[in-house]
């Protein structure tokens, strides 16, 4: 099961299932540490200790699974290996470094997280470039196949001509024979050569303007 390629839309739906389950683990951790009051009012520090680690092994195991999928649907689309690595490397540090914000985040608002953001981006047009490689089998050999004119369809205006061009070999092919059985030449000693003689045994008239011996 996750030895199989997988392609574009499996792989835009696995991701999408990920990020959900993602989500609910983190609502999980919470609610089952500290809860989002006690950490809305914790201090960051040893009081959360719990949570990140909570946070990063879930995480962790999730980057596992999209590691999995990002290898499977790279191998189907023969994607670059160091995409896919880059990719699995900057999951495990976006993980290990959300659980890290989760430390020592402050809620009131002056805290900036613009690296992590970064490498949210980055992973984004990693993920995406993942996504768009080309499947398997279409490299030269595949053109070359699909340029091919044995099974070539003219379009509309053209099919007809096609048509009637293709019935008229056809019968010409069919009506060759005839025509040669009818233009082969008769032997010459062929009863059918032979002159006909009348019933009575007289000859046949010479000529125009002549009249045989009775």
């Amino acid at each position: 099961m996750f030895n199989s390629n997988i392609g574009r839309l499996r792989f835009f739906f696995y991701s999408a299932a990920l990020l959900v389950a993602e989500i609910v683990t983190f609502v999980l951790c919470v609610v089952g540490t500290v809860g989002f009051e006690g950490l809305a009012n914790s201090r960051p520090g040893p009081s959360r200790e719990g949570l990140a680690a909570a946070v990063l092994v879930t995480s962790l195991v999730i980057v596992l699974f999209r590691a999995n999928f990002a290898w499977r649907r790279s191998r189907d689309a023969q994607g670059s290996g160091w995409i896919l690595w880059s990719y699995i490397v900057f999951s495990t540090l976006f993980a290990i470094l959300q659980a890290g914000t989760v430390l020592v985040v402050k809620f009131d608002g002056e805290d900036s997280h613009s690296g992590l953001d970064l490498l949210g981006l980055a992973l984004v047009g990693l993920w995406a470039v993942i996504l768009a490689g080309k499947p398997a089998g279409g490299g030269s050999a595949y053109m070359a196949s699909s340029l091919s004119f044995d099974d070539f369809d003219p379009p509309g205006p053209l099919r007809g001509t096609a048509a009637l061009h293709s019935a008229s070999a056809a019968g010409a092919t069919a009506l060759a024979p005839a025509y040669a059985a009818r233009a082969a030449p008769v032997p010459s000693n062929h009863p059918a050569s032979q002159p006909a003689s009348p019933a009575n045994g007289r000859p046949r008239p010479g000529g125009f303007g002549k009249r045989g011996l009775v």
